[in-house]
């Protein structure tokens, strides 16, 4: 079933063409990354798509509704939401705390949020449920400011995940964390987006992660959609080599130049 469609969508800043007539189907419980060089599109039509940027033109239909033009609080309660390449966190509060406000937020309770979850039994349950998916439990109490950046990278995941998205965005979830780190943090979001059925978009430049880990890959370059198609697909076409690496033929990508 699809969940969205993007059809014909532009976003122009003078003569750069961000997002250039894309036009792309998601189907329901997809695991799908996004990827291409530098200046490809790749935040940006994640921008326009979950309200971020207004587009020029173009069509996005989420879960056979018209969200073009719903602002980004619309696009919340419809079930898009997504995580930042700098992560967006309350640094001065504990990863509890960041937590809880989002799921107050979802909520629609606004008065002082962070002290109130204390007092909220069910909130309190859910997050630390929330806390403990994420491997972040023992971190409860820790400002976020004081977490490893691998921690903060998730942390920022879980929040939006406690929106309780049905589709979700992650922008660079491994971006300036250790190989090593990069295999636990998609480990542990690839299990709770999957177990949850959470269909997800990352945009990501390690492709040792991006063939790992998606059931489809995107490339983009110059705002369109250069190239799609399941991990070997993408793994043995010399263009997509070519515009990513610099080079083409057999095993491109596990060269170890």
């Amino acid at each position: 079933m699809e969940i969205l469609q993007i059809i014909n969508l532009k976003k122009y800043f003078g003569d750069t063409h961000a997002v250039d007539d894309v036009t792309l189907t998601i189907q329901e419980g997809e695991f799908i990354s996004l990827v291409g060089p530098n200046g490809a599109g790749k935040t940006s039509l994640v921008n326009v798509v979950s309200a971020y940027l207004r587009p020029d033109s173009g069509k996005i239909i989420f879960r056979g509704e018209d969200v073009t033009h719903a602002p980004v609080t619309e696009r919340v309660k419809a079930g898009i939401a997504r995580s930042f390449q700098l992560v967006n966190l309350f640094d001065d509060l504990s990863a509890f705390d960041n937590i809880a406000l989002a799921i107050f937020s979802r909520e629609g309770k606004t008065l002082n949020l962070a002290k109130l979850a204390h007092l909220d039994d069910e909130v309190s349950a859910e997050t630390d449920s929330v806390l403990g998916q994420f491997n972040l439990l023992s971190k409860r109490n820790e400002r976020a400011r004081d977490l490893a950046q691998g921690e903060r990278k998730l942390l920022d995941v879980a929040i939006a995940y406690a929106l309780k998205p049905k589709l979700l965005f992650l922008d660079e979830p491994t971006s300036g964390v250790s190989t090593r780190d990069k295999g636990q943090i998609m480990d542990t979001i690839a299990s709770v987006v999957r177990g949850e059925r959470i269909t997800a978009v990352i945009v990501e430049h390690d492709m040792d992660v991006v063939f790992k880990y998606s059931d489809r890959i995107v490339v983009m370059h110059q705002g369109a959609i250069l190239a799609q198609g399941v991990p070997d697909d993408i793994r043995n076409n010399d263009q997509v080599a070519m515009i990513l690496l610099g080079t083409s033929g057999p095993d491109a990508f596990t060269r170890k130049d």
